[in-house]
């Protein structure tokens, strides 16, 4: 048994009050390391190492913060291996998944952030008599809150720019899934990160999370996970001026017509609905199937799922591994139920799986497929987050965009059409933050990224989180 400390004023330490939580490892249900407990006397002491580092990591630069930085993706690099293993043992999801996808973007990340705000700009605006600049300068002191779903993956991607613009950080992992950050931490000490520049606290988000939302002098809060807990910071936060990026969750559709690809739309449909045990929030757990093919393509999606492998994620032929906790399996069960009341049919999978040997207490659940359920039901409203998607036939476009639209959220669609006049039609009628045209989870980080509706206030990625991390002040001259 080992502690997951915090990451205070550039050394390891334990919350002050001297409380830990159970770390559990979702494959095996067993407790395997104990987390730091903070509360708000952790996050004031954070916000004073945070605040003293300031001065000297702004006048740094750039190209000196770069540098560091840079030095920190390295180090991603050179232990992937044992982050890859501890992603997994903490999430649950299988340890390929982890060095293919969630430890290289994590290395791409700092990577793409410290270069990037080499390349940073601002405006000149000239006119007779005048002139116009404008300078973006970094807020001050910032929290990023990351989630549990693509812990290192979503924590880089918040701190990174953050970092980059020349703010100083307090980061809240998941209290499900801190390993990842706790090991970061030490990478950081590693590479010569100054004292104070990131500070790193564990703890439930009733407490210490409360705490950093709260506090006065934080200038802005980058936060990805539910959409209630959201609203939550928002309402804490709005009163008080703070910048607020909130990336939340998703409910979206995967739309295939006849036209597509039929073998790349029916592969790509069955990672987008099953990748990570469907805890990503851009999953597509809704399938929806132009009429003329519906019924071959449920069949052999059906025989796909079938045949996906549920088991150990430390085994290399496991695609579906572990939910991340045991109220999270019991809340995606609960939803299984539901759809059942709502007259669907299980067409595969709808219960837990009990495995063998090590992960005989292990979070599994079968990868679920149901059919015949109404568009506008809870099953096919609400976020589940897990390894269970609906599917349903559609005879036009006006159909399904009236399907594809009528949820509260709007943060991904996948669209699987070769009618070039169809895709951009539906591309700008689908409610939707982001919209792939024969493909998923293709990302280019220059890109924005976040949501509309219930999915999110601002967004992510490129220069989109540059700017935000930092504000823009105009200097008039007249001459």
């Amino acid at each position: 048994m080992f502690q997951i400390q915090n990451y205070l004023a550039g050394k390891l330490c334990p919350a002050i009050s001297g409380k830990y939580i159970d770390n559990y490892e979702p494959a095996t249900g067993q407790v395997f390391a104990q987390i730091a407990r903070s509360d708000a006397q952790d996050v004031a002491l954070a916000y004073k190492a945070a605040s003293e580092a300031h001065e000297n990591w702004k006048n740094l630069g750039t190209e000196g913060r770069a540098k560091i930085l840079l030095k920190i993706a390295d180090l991603i690099d050179q232990n992937a291996e044992a982050l890859a293993q501890a992603e997994s043992q903490d999430n649950g999801k299988p340890v390929w998944l982890a060095r293919q996808m969630d430890i290289p973007r994590a290395s791409q990340n700092i990577r793409f952030y410290a270069t990037a705000a080499l390349h940073n700009f601002s405006h000149t605006y000239q006119q007779v008599g005048s002139l116009n600049y404008t300078l973006r300068q970094p807020l001050g002191v910032v929290a990023c809150i990351s989630p549990w779903n693509l812990p290192l993956y979503l924590f880089t991607w918040k701190i990174a720019p953050a970092l980059a613009s020349g703010n100083c950080v307090l980061a809240k992992p998941s209290e499900l899934t801190p390993y990842t950050a706790f090991l970061f931490a030490q990478l950081c000490i590693e590479a010569g990160l100054p004292a104070g520049v990131l500070n790193i606290l564990n703890g439930y988000g009733n407490e210490v999370g409360e705490a950093i939302i709260s506090h006065p002098h934080i200038k802005a809060i980058s936060f990805t996970g539910g959409t209630a807990t959201g609203a939550r910071i928002a309402q804490i936060a709005a009163p008080k001026f703070k910048k607020l990026s909130l990336e939340l969750g998703g409910k979206n559709p995967t739309i295939v017509f006849a036209s597509a690809d039929y073998h790349k739309a029916l592969e790509t449909t069955l990672k987008a609905a099953f990748l990570n045990q469907g805890e990503i929030c851009l999953c597509g757990s809704r399938i929806f199937v132009e009429e003329k093919i519906y019924e071959q393509f449920k069949n052999d999606l059906l025989s796909k799922i079938q045949n996906l492998s549920v088991g150990d994620p430390q085994e290399p032929n496991t695609f579906v591994g572990a939910l991340v906790s045991e109220n999270h399996l019991n809340k995606v069960l609960t939803y299984i139920e539901l759809a059942k009341q709502e007259r669907g049919k299980i067409l595969t999978g709808g219960e837990r799986i009990k495995l063998q040997g090590r992960c005989e207490n292990g979070y599994f659940v079968a990868p679920t497929l149901i059919e015949g359920l109404a568009f506008d039901c809870r099953t096919n409203q609400e976020e589940i987050f897990g390894p269970v998607a609906t599917i349903t036939p559609f005879r036009t476009e006006e159909e399904v965009l009236q399907y594809a639209n009528s949820v509260e959220y709007g943060l991904a669609c996948s669209l699987w059409t070769n009618d070039l006049s169809q895709a951009h039609r539906l591309a700008e009628k689908v409610e939707s933050g982001i919209v792939w045209i024969n493909c998923w989870l293709l990302r280019d980080l220059r890109t924005p990224f976040g949501g509309v509706k219930n999915s999110g206030l601002g967004r992510e990625g490129g220069f989109e989180a540059l700017h935000f991390f930092t504000e823009e002040k105009n200097v008039c001259i007249k001459l």
